[in-house]
């Protein structure tokens, strides 16, 4: 009943049911996009463009399009290239002063940075577009080009024209995240990453299903058994993104007038995963590395044992790699420096502990003893659908387990939902939960 109730207190406020209506419009235009298969491509000859996009680095970028990479589609190429855009930016924004400057100047910084954003990216698309459509002519048969062999276009020509249809497919999805965010409800980005994952889910779950169904003996119970495990595996990703290690500073009293002020004690919440899914998408791009060596016979045998997904070496390097990664990300991401001239700034002060060089140096400790378990349960989280796969669950299904896939589900819902719950507490009625209050990736 309380379930029914919040549905209709959602529905009762106009602003949240336009919002929610027009985010669910532009995800629909994106999700039909997304089989819109670039023009001169026989659609029946994709098969083996499907099936090279299922693993490795390719896998993750066919996820993060929805399936459209695999598609061939004109939405192929995703938002991965406006998000390796925002990474450069980010860092520049900590190395290099003038984009650090720039990131201090408020409404008019953040409009610079998203227009140098947006210039990298069209510089990421123009080598990653002809990079697509050479991956394409080794995939997929001759025959498929319907323009080159039927219309007689050329191969630079038609794609010179593909690649700029993909830069245009790249930008519109771009523009659509915008929107959402600007105008719908919770990130616009990240909202199109999670829907594109879920829509690989109920192909995944019927075919697991299936699967089981056929079983000799079993089946349906081994099911129920991997729907439990995926439970707490949810519960576990769920802890992990809500996690924080609260800091205490204290604020000194102000006299104004003939009045006292602050002097209350408030916390910094320490994010125990601060990286987010970044350190795992940088460790998948690491483990394609030994693909290079395969091509040679003295290499081809270690190149094997490393790319084995299932195999003990692969994850045992995978988790490495992730908890350094996971370090790296987070050493430049969360200053203490900064953080300790914001407190100064505002008369704050951690007890016990004197300003300056000193709470920097509490707050850089604090902040690796607080990563090294996050890190750890991140890689745990990261190589679980790998025990999956040797429990026998289907490669598709097992990708839920854990990596990416899971982590970018749970963090984006529980951000969207924040949303949706602060909206219902402005107007006064109660929020998704009965006790407490959600808390995102974006704070408590």
């Amino acid at each position: 009943m309380r379930l029914i109730q919040t549905i209709k207190n959602i529905f009762k406020i106009e602003e949240l049911r336009k919002r929610l209506v027009y985010t669910f419009l532009l995800i629909l235009v994106y999700r039909l996009g997304s089989f819109v298969v670039l023009p001169g491509i026989d659609s029946a000859m994709l098969a083996n463009m499907q099936n090279f996009s299922q693993e490795g680095l390719v896998g993750l970028l066919n996820m993060f399009s929805g399936g459209a990479f695999g598609n061939a589609s004109i939405f192929a190429l995703g938002v991965m290239p406006y998000i390796s855009a925002s990474i450069v930016i980010q860092l520049l924004g900590i190395f290099v002063p003038s984009f650090r400057k720039m990131q201090m100047e408020g409404e008019s910084g953040r409009r610079k940075m998203n227009q140098y954003t947006r210039l990298l990216t069209i510089g990421i698309l123009c080598i990653q577009g002809p990079a697509y459509m050479a991956a394409l002519h080794q995939q997929i048969p001759e025959a498929a080009f319907v323009a080159v062999n039927q219309l007689g276009w050329s191969n630079f020509w038609f794609n010179l024209v593909s690649t700029v249809i993909l830069i245009g497919g790249t930008m519109f999805v771009m523009w659509l995240g915008e929107r959402i965010t600007d105008r719908g409800i919770g990130n616009g980005i990240s909202i199109i990453i999670m829907i594109g994952i879920i829509a690989r889910l109920p192909l995944a779950f019927t075919a697991e299903l299936g699967e089981k169904l056929n079983a000799t003996t079993g089946g349906i119970l081994m099911f129920i058994v991997e729907l439990v495990i995926l439970f707490f595996v949810i519960v576990a990703a769920v802890a992990l993104v809500q996690g924080t290690r609260k800091v205490p500073v204290q604020y000194a009293k102000r006299v104004i007038g003939n009045k006292q002020y602050g002097g209350a004690r408030q916390y910094i919440p320490l994010k125990i995963n601060a990286a987010g899914v970044m350190p795992i998408i940088f460790a998948q791009a690491m483990m394609l590395l030994p693909l290079v060596f395969s091509q040679f016979d003295a290499t081809r045998g270690l190149a094997a044992t490393l790319s084995n997904y299932t195999g003990f070496w692969y994850n045992f390097i995978f988790a490495l790699l992730i908890i350094a990664f996971t370090y790296f990300y987070t050493a430049v991401t969360v200053n203490p420096t900064m953080m300790a001239e914001e407190m100064k700034k505002n008369g704050g002060f951690i007890p016990g502990v004197k300003p300056g060089k000193k709470t920097v140096e509490y707050l850089d400790t604090i902040m690796s003893r607080v990563t090294l378990p996050g890190s750890i349960f991140l890689a745990i989280i990261a190589i679980l659908p790998a025990f999956a796969m040797l429990l026998g669950v289907n490669n598709q299904f097992a990708s839920f387990y854990g990596g990416t896939s899971l982590l970018i589900l749970v963090g984006v819902s529980l951000d969207t939902l924040q949303q949706i719950e602060s909206h219902l507490l402005m107007r006064h009625y109660d929020g998704l939960m009965k006790t407490g209050r959600l808390s995102g990736r974006s704070g408590l």
